[in-house]
């Protein structure tokens, strides 16, 4: 088994980066969620609406990048870095709020784990069983795995996964939301794979991740199980 794929994600439901290799450190992915949309009420702009989220179609509008350490946010006409007040006014008008751009602080960025992975052989899986788009950017993962076998990923739950310089600890299976379905980080077209996913999968695809021990990993590193 190998990385595929590594992406990042440095504003909070804005389409990411791929990247071929990255730093993690306790958190995660250096970067990745470090920034978010968040109005007068301290919630986050997303796909749904939760305590911490609400819903904000408009951030699918929106991607982000990291360049020399800045983080600079495109609504594919214009580009702006991370705390532009022009950015700010930009974001309030598409999502006719009072929002801006804000660090992570109280509230947290991520939702129930650090690092998010699937293997190929869950998209291949799903993308014939389910007859459905599996392109992992709607999943918003930060890495695919090479695999041979479907949801291989789930059972290594108490096992270590060593990356490169990094040690994994797998945690959970994620729980989907409409996210999934809609148009969003370079994929055009909406899918039904949320539905496939409740008649077959209790929701769930792809797993979270602890960061056991820092360092750093890239596309093409071997993935070894403990």
């Amino acid at each position: 088994m190998r990385v595929v794929s590594i992406r990042r994600y440095p504003v909070k439901s804005m389409a990411g980066e791929s990247l071929e290799s990255v730093e993690l450190d306790a958190r995660g992915l250096v970067g990745d969620r470090a920034w978010a949309v968040r109005d007068q009420d301290s919630r986050l702009a997303s796909g749904k609406s939760t305590r911490r989220m609400v819903r904000r179609d408009a951030i699918f509008d929106y991607a982000a990048r990291t360049d020399l350490g800045a983080v600079l946010v495109s609504d594919g006409t214009s580009e702006w870095p991370a705390g532009d007040p022009a950015l700010d006014a930009a974001l309030a008008a598409a999502m006719a709020a009072d929002v801006r751009m804000a660090s992570e602080s109280d509230v947290p960025h991520f939702d129930d784990g650090a690092v998010s992975l699937i293997g190929t052989a869950t998209l291949e899986w799903c993308a014939r069983e389910l007859d459905v788009d599996a392109d992992p950017r709607r999943l918003r993962v930060n890495l695919v795995v090479q695999t041979q076998t479907p949801f291989v990923e789930e059972t290594w739950f108490g096992r270590q996964v060593t990356i490169g310089g990094v040690a994994l600890r797998p945690t959970q299976r994620i729980e989907r939301c409409r996210t999934i379905d809609l148009p969003q980080d370079g994929v055009a077209d909406r899918t039904r794979w949320l539905k496939g996913l409740g008649a077959t999968r209790d929701m769930r695809v792809a797993v979270y991740c602890d960061v056991a021990t820092p360092g750093a990993l890239a596309v093409g590193d071997e993935v070894l199980l403990d």
